[in-house]
């Protein structure tokens, strides 16, 4: 049964502002994992910006928006060895959703040099 379906699309250039500066942003919305995937690219902002998105369709298909309790590098993406992205959700956050039954997530990321998007949908 599906329990709640999100999309998002960002600009890269507002991801790559946030993440080149020195203030922190990478490493609360990213898990480490993340940030050494993304940075391993030739193009790292358009890989930070599609996950970014993930994060924010994951929260839209919660229908919750950021509630306390959750946190951004606790929601990551990892790629599968056929490059096949996933969405996996730990620590308090992990907690903090239990109770929702969410069995399967869904993703889909996209991105050009100028624009990213992601698709996520929730079973139970």
């Amino acid at each position: 049964m599906i329990l709640g379906i999100g999309i998002d699309i960002i600009e890269v250039e507002r991801i790559a502002n946030s993440v080149g500066r020195d203030t922190g942003f990478r490493e609360l919305v990213f898990s480490r994992g993340e940030i050494k995937y993304c940075n391993s690219k030739a193009s790292p902002y358009e890989h930070y910006a599609a996950r970014f998105a993930a994060k924010e369709a994951f929260m839209k298909a919660l229908g919750s928006g950021w509630s306390s309790g959750l946190s951004f590098n606790e929601i990551e993406i990892v790629n599968l060895e056929n490059g096949k992205p996933v969405l996996q959700i730990s620590g308090q956050t992990e907690k903090e959703l239990a109770h929702l039954g969410i069995q399967i997530i869904h993703v889909s990321l996209s991105h050009l040099k100028t624009m990213a998007t992601a698709f996520v949908i929730l079973e139970s």
